[in-house]
């Protein structure tokens, strides 16, 4: 009953902000605006998207290696695609996460690993996430003059920052209590493994970048979906605007981060000065282009060795 009322709550949630951000789109101005060249700018945003999952799977390739659960790059690749199919589906920004943890557990690597894994991979991008938003600061409050959205984007960037570093010093404290209390043992395992991942002199420097280039083609997803529609933004106005606008929809509480991507980058585009309505468009047809990327992961997914696959017995498919 509880999941269903979570779930419920979610869909909620999306309606609401959605009906709210719409009520700002002229749905017909909006489709006045493609062209042919429209489709050349969303064929890019999908070949973004298909990479930027790419990139996110040798990110991942290099925590599982440090949580014990190493995968194969075709067998990662295809559990991060299905993963894209079950974030659009599942209720929450992260339900993805799930599927690829329940997929890695019964792989043979062990719900511990699994579950360690999927868990440092997406604190090490939110830290980065962070560490991105803050050193493009002195250049968001050039274009963000308004005091209401320059406290929010403070709060919201330092209240991440403070808990990724947070989980970083969590892991480099020794008390013995934090291994053998049920309450921390797992919390403290994984941002051990973090530790181990950030500040290895070979492995850190490559998952920096990784976790870097994640989040700045999401900046190229969203530059793609404005040349399509031709809107009066800028790629630095993409750049500073969007990853706050990310950050915030990693929230769970939502469909897929819909209704809560429109309403936050309404007000980000507002805050900014641009038009607020531009903003619900870019969200529009970002979300319109993670949904078809994950209709193909559905596809994917229809068709693997998982699907297939009968009860909760381990699998071993073949590369």
């Amino acid at each position: 009953m509880r999941r269903i009322l979570l779930s419920t709550a979610k869909i909620l949630i999306s309606a609401a902000l959605l009906y709210l951000a719409l009520r700002k789109v002229d749905l017909t101005e909006l489709l006045s605006r493609f062209t042919a060249s429209s489709l050349f700018w969303i064929g890019m945003a999908i070949s973004a998207t298909f990479l930027q999952i790419f990139v996110g799977v040798l990110r991942w390739r290099e925590v599982s290696a440090a949580c014990g659960a190493p995968l194969e790059l075709g067998r990662a690749m295809r559990y991060n695609v299905i993963g894209s199919f079950f974030n659009q589906t599942l209720p929450s920004a992260i339900g993805g996460d799930a599927v690829r943890l329940w997929l890695v557990a019964r792989a043979g690597a062990g719900w511990r690993a699994a579950t360690y894994s999927i868990f440092v991979d997406r604190a090490i991008g939110l830290v980065a996430l962070a560490i991105l938003i803050v050193a493009s600061l002195p250049w968001s409050y050039r274009l963000i003059t308004d005091p209401n959205g320059r406290s929010a984007l403070l709060f919201v960037d330092f209240a991440a920052l403070a808990g990724g570093i947070g989980f970083l010093i969590f892991g480099a404290l020794k008390w013995r209590w934090l291994k053998t209390w049920w309450a921390t043992h797992h919390i403290h395992a994984c941002a051990v493994i973090a530790n181990r991942v950030v500040f290895n002199r070979t492995r850190g420097p490559i998952v920096a970048l990784l976790s870097l280039l994640v989040h700045v083609l999401a900046v190229v997803i969203a530059w793609c979906v404005v040349q399509s529609i031709a809107a009066p933004v800028s790629f630095a106005q993409v750049f500073l605007l969007v990853p706050p606008v990310m950050l915030i929809t990693l929230m769970p509480i939502s469909i897929a981060g819909w209704g809560v991507r429109e309403a936050s980058m309404s007000l980000a585009f507002g805050f900014a000065g641009l038009a607020a309505n531009e903003g619900v468009n870019v969200s529009l047809l970002f979300g319109a282009v993670s949904f078809i990327v994950g209709a193909f992961g559905g596809l994917v997914w229809i068709l693997s060795a998982e699907k297939a696959a009968q009860g909760s017995a381990q699998l071993g498919v073949p590369e």
